[in-house]
């Protein structure tokens, strides 16, 4: 059709024929297929139906363009002193029809596919946040368990360093309940809350656990996730030996730019056996897989005397 009419754009009036009315038959048919017979149809797979109702659109709006333009004949069919077949523009009017509904069909699987994305993200993420807090819930009974049964102890062996190891407990829990929900805390927060859990430990273990912490860099304004760090330590209270002069437990936390280097070395316990020793870990390679993907390097490695873990982390990119 647009062949046919392409030279008879010479007045206003033939312009507002060709692009007002037939326009508006073009955007029917697009609104059509978009609108309902694609969605009707594809939903419930039945394609020869569309098929037909596409071919049963384009034949109607065929006939339909035709009756528009005999009614604007002067305008719209006499070309040169010679008039337009009914083939010929019906032909032409099929052709632009096509077109119209490919666009449309084009459009609407372009929509869907970018809508689907969409809410395939949306899920990815919802299920992203599941986890993690499901991860997260995992660390905080654990650890309450742990440090309840050490401040139990103290009371009942009525220790004057019980209220102590109350205060600091409650400060632990200040931090896990009011701000490690959050996706990401200040490191001096979470550094804060290892020194109170070491703190802790040592109370429990009577002044003899010998830990060292070092704590170097700039890190007053980095952030990272919480919790990320407290399973390397809670191991070695659980399996390593802390309470020999000559093997320390050395804790070194070095902070460059915008990446943490994190190393803990100590000696092994032959005593300690935990069968849910590797818990804790995995707990938090997964962590840091979700939160941190490709952001970190994780190495442990171990003999038969000796445990040494190493994470490098960068906080943001």
């Amino acid at each position: 059709m647009c062949v046919f009419l392409s030279s008879r754009l010479g007045t206003l009036s033939e312009a507002i024929i060709i692009f007002v009315y037939f326009g508006l038959l073009n955007i029917a048919i697009f609104y059509i297929n978009y609108l309902y017979l694609v969605p009707k149809y594809l939903s419930i797979h039945k394609y020869g139906t569309l098929i037909i109702h596409i071919i049963l659109l384009i034949g109607f709006s065929g006939f339909l363009k035709y009756a528009l333009a005999y009614l604007f004949k002067q305008d719209v069919l006499i070309r040169n002193g010679s008039q337009i077949t009914f083939i010929q523009y019906y032909i032409a009017a099929v052709f632009t029809g096509i077109f119209f509904i490919f666009l449309s069909t084009a459009f609407k699987f372009g929509v869907d596919w970018f809508l689907n994305e969409k809410v395939k993200k949306n899920l990815e993420k919802e299920k992203l946040i599941a986890e993690l807090a499901f991860l997260r819930s995992q660390i905080n009974p654990h650890f309450l368990f742990n440090s309840l049964n050490n401040i139990y102890s103290l009371a009942y062996q009525k220790s004057d360093k019980a209220p102590e190891a109350i205060i600091k407990l409650s400060e632990i829990m200040r931090y896990m309940l009011q701000e490690s929900n959050e996706p990401k805390v200040k490191l001096v927060r979470e550094i804060r809350y290892l020194e109170n859990y070491i703190e802790l430990q040592k109370l429990r273990f009577k002044g003899h656990v010998f830990v060292n912490l070092d704590i170097g860099g700039n890190y007053a304004e980095q952030q990272i996730a919480p919790l990320i760090l407290i399973s390397f330590i809670e191991n070695v209270f659980k399996h390593g030996v802390v309470s020999e002069f000559e093997s320390p437990v050395k804790i070194n936390i070095r902070i460059n730019n915008s990446e943490l280097k994190f190393d803990i070395r100590n000696k092994k316990s032959r005593l300690n056996k935990d069968e849910s020793s590797g818990i804790g870990l995995s707990n938090v390679k997964r962590r840091l897989d979700l939160l941190y993907p490709g952001d970190y390097v994780l190495n442990i490695e171990e003999d038969s005397e000796t445990y040494y873990c190493t994470l490098s982390l960068i906080l943001a990119r």
